[in-house]
């Protein structure tokens, strides 16, 4: 029997699921999304985790997630596959942490690029009135 069920977490992250995913699974996922989406320091988030197991028996992997989440200005998006549920899960958990910290700590984290000295960046003395020293003297 294929069923399709849409849960929410705790975190208000809409949890789908398609074909005979057991509620063990979804519980243990609404469990580890929250842990990772519910973080101090994370604004809010929303978005969706879709939880597929294929009907076919004969496959490596059969369970497949697919989790895209938007959280404040950032997106991101993770990709899934495993042989069981709570397999699929926690490797979905480890790859949801790494792209939300990256994604919250870019671009405000301090390491910005200065610009270099030829380029009238810092540790560049700005130019004297009087140097006579100019770009066009040229002998003519």
């Amino acid at each position: 029997m294929t069923r399709n069920d849409t849960q929410t977490t705790d975190s208000g992250v809409l949890l789908r699921s398609d074909g005979e995913v057991d509620e063990e699974t979804l519980a243990y996922a609404r469990t580890k999304i929250d842990i990772v989406v519910a973080r101090p320091g994370l604004p809010a988030v929303t978005g969706e985790v879709r939880i597929t197991k294929a009907a076919a028996h004969h496959a490596d992997r059969p369970w497949s997630a697919t989790a895209t989440l938007h959280f404040g200005r950032r997106d991101v998006v993770v990709h899934a596959a495993e042989a069981t549920g709570h397999e699929l899960v926690d490797q979905l958990q480890d790859r949801l942490r790494r792209q939300t910290d990256k994604a919250a700590h870019s671009g405000h984290n301090g390491h910005r690029a200065t610009t270099p000295p030829w380029r009238g960046g810092p540790g560049t003395p700005p130019p004297s009135e009087s140097d006579d020293r100019t770009a066009d003297n040229h002998s003519a």
